[in-house]
């Protein structure tokens, strides 16, 4: 199972995005964990993660996260897709990273 997770300002922003997410993992059959917390909590899932995602709004901690992820991929989805909560965009996107 892939382990994605969000990260927003509050971690609850993002909550339409991951049940949107879900929905798409549904249809392609991939078994996938994905979960939306505050960038506060990251350390504490970071090791467990295959990919991490922050929302447009967090963008200027990514080195932060980064920092506490290793080697982690750490990238920052496209705020139109954010804007839009296109959840079959970002499910794709953290497919490509975690690749």
């Amino acid at each position: 199972m892939k382990k994605i997770v969000l990260v927003c300002a509050a971690g609850m922003s993002t909550s339409l995005l991951v049940s949107r997410m879900k929905k798409h993992a549904e249809v392609m059959k991939e078994d996938v964990e994905i979960i939306a917390l505050p960038v506060s909590e990251a350390g504490s899932v970071a090791s467990e993660a295959d990919v991490i995602l922050l929302g447009p709004q967090v963008r200027y901690q990514k080195s932060q996260v980064e920092s506490i992820a290793g080697d982690i991929p750490v990238e920052v989805i496209d705020m139109r897709s954010y804007g839009t909560m296109n959840g079959e965009a970002v499910l794709e996107t953290a497919l490509q990273l975690i690749k």
